[in-house]
């Protein structure tokens, strides 16, 4: 290797050497070409469903329902909706991207076998799918927070951190979504992820107050990282900002920080026998 080549190399820090080999950007330009040339469309789809729950939801049934209480002020339905259904398409398109897509890499594309027997790091293609499938998140987000500007359903100027708000919670899903789908052997495990994702959508205080269920289900439904994430996007596009935001970052941060390092030991595993 010539001087200038081993001046451009990265430097990795040694506890990382064998797991990272500083070359991210390599995954996910790949996968920008990929969405570019064939899966733009898809992606595209992606954004309408959390849009129609806006309209027949918010706007039909919230013209009957009026307000919703929300930390002691009361809030028109479809402004308290809106921020949920937000952080729901955030965790949607982290979610499919870092399971089906990447289940479907992983088996049956054989990509990864290919990516691991260069100079990548299983880190390295870690990141990448997890940026990969922030990508996808912060599309639905940015594009759903424009339609619900354009309805005036955020009430304070502090529903522009909603977007990086929404940002981290497509990371936390993507990362655990590509740890959990390490796991898989066969498409019917993807049924798994989507019967965990409907009960979240449904009771995580999306719809209706968590206060509307009984106490024991309350901490049920608090132990579910979309209740952290609807709640934490409600206080942001409302202003009823509370000390418990802290709390839904802090949550975040751990699933990050698990999901990253399952998902890259997984990857280490199985194709660096």
């Amino acid at each position: 290797m010539s001087a200038g080549l081993r001046a451009r190399a990265p430097r990795v820090p040694a506890p990382l050497r064998g797991l990272y080999g500083g070359n991210t950007r390599s995954v996910v330009a790949r996968g920008m070409r990929v969405i570019a040339r064939n899966n733009w469309l898809i992606v595209l789809t992606g954004f309408f469903e959390p849009v129609f729950y806006l309209l027949s939801m918010g706007l039909g049934l919230g013209a009957l329902i009026g307000t919703v209480d929300f930390y002691g002020r009361d809030v028109p339905y479809a402004a308290y909706i809106a921020p949920a259904l937000l952080a729901v398409s955030a965790m949607n398109g982290a979610l499919y991207d870092s399971t089906m897509n990447v289940f479907f890499r992983m088996r049956y594309g054989k990509l990864y076998d290919q990516m691991l027997s260069t100079s990548l790091g299983p880190m390295d293609v870690a990141l990448g799918e997890i940026i990969m499938a922030l990508f996808r998140g912060l599309l639905y987000a940015c594009g759903f927070m424009v339609v619900t500007t354009a309805l005036g359903l955020n009430l304070a100027w502090t529903a522009v951190l909603a977007i990086p708000a929404a940002l981290m919670v497509a990371f936390g899903f993507a990362a655990v979504g590509l740890a959990a789908t390490s796991y898989m052997k066969s498409f019917q495990h993807l049924d798994i992820v989507y019967f965990v994702m409907l009960p979240m959508f449904l009771l995580s205080a999306t719809f209706f107050p968590i206060s509307v269920y009984p106490e024991s289900v309350q901490w049920a439904i608090m132990a579910m990282p979309l209740w952290h994430a609807v709640d934490m996007v409600r206080q942001l596009t409302t202003g009823l900002i509370q000390p418990s935001i802290w709390g839904h970052l802090g949550y975040f941060v751990v699933m990050i920080v698990i999901g990253t390092t399952v998902a890259t030991l997984r990857l280490r595993a199985l194709f660096l026998r």
